[in-house]
């Protein structure tokens, strides 16, 4: 085991969709005991998955749709537009689509729920300011100065799902500290491919397990363990906003676990 013991408790798995009944967190992974060999084992490289990792989509959204007055529930509104996410990438995955960006595919699930609340005739204006939220989504309030402290101990970079244009104006707007900025399309295979992952190595000329992904959702974080990266697992409880608690118990796979971005820089020594 590499940086930090992990916890005994039993492996939970966390769905694509959240549980409304979710459990409490049970118990903390022990904080690490460093020393000179423990540090020198730490990765160098730190990716993080930022989509509900490092900001907070729904609040996000939320927030959009009320300032467009649009006469829907927003929280309802963010949930359904998250909801198509995944299908539509696994669409580009499977090969059906060509390699299409983030933006289009957020631009074709949002026509589709237009329609599914009633506003399709919503001109093409609006629809184009309201697809553009997803560049403006709001750092989780530990995340900017997290970053920065972890970015004193290691290399910090993206791996995300989002394309490039989406991910340098979020961290231009929210003043997110990147060293370098990667996406699904710096390598044309969203995750959980194994080509996203093995990527970030590419690009530092690092060892898999010189590389850890920084997550909030246990597939990618599986994803990652799969082609040798190391783990962390961040816990946002409120992804999904105060009515679907996630469950963000521990699983034992993970080299960490932590309440959220300054815990994990507390337990890296930064």
């Amino acid at each position: 085991m590499l940086g930090a013991s992990r916890s005994d408790s039993t492996m939970n798995h966390d769905p694509a969709q959240p549980s409304a009944a979710a459990q409490p967190t049970t118990g903390r992974l022990p904080e690490p005991q460093r020393s000179t060999t423990d540090a020198a084992s730490l990765p160098a490289v730190l990716a993080f998955d930022v989509f509900g990792t490092v900001v907070d989509w729904y609040g996000s959204i939320v927030r959009e749709v009320s300032e467009l007055r649009l006469p829907v529930d927003p929280g309802q509104f963010a949930i359904a537009w998250r909801a198509g996410y995944r299908p539509a990438m696994a669409r580009v995955r499977s090969g059906e689509l060509g390699w299409t960006k983030i933006d289009a595919l957020h631009r074709s699930i949002l026509d589709e729920i237009l329609v599914q609340f009633g506003l399709g005739e919503l001109d093409e204006a609006t629809r184009r300011h309201l697809n553009l939220a997803w560049h403006r989504l709001d750092p989780w309030p530990d995340a900017v100065e997290g970053l920065h402290r972890l970015r004193q101990g290691f290399t910090v970079c993206t791996l995300s799902n989002g394309n490039l244009s989406l991910l340098a104006n979020m961290a231009k707007r929210a003043g997110l500290p990147w060293d370098l900025i990667l996406s699904a399309e710096t390598f044309r295979r969203y995750k959980p491919d194994a080509e996203a992952y093995l990527g970030v190595c590419d690009v530092f000329d690092a060892e898999p397990a010189q590389v850890m992904l920084v997550a909030a959702h246990q597939d990618d974080l599986a994803g990652a363990r799969a082609c040798g990266l190391r783990a962390a697992y961040v816990e946002r409880r409120f992804e999904f906003g105060p009515t679907l608690p996630k469950d963000v118990s521990p699983d034992p796979a993970n080299d960490w676990h932590a309440t959220d971005f300054l815990d994990l820089a507390r337990q890296l020594g930064c």
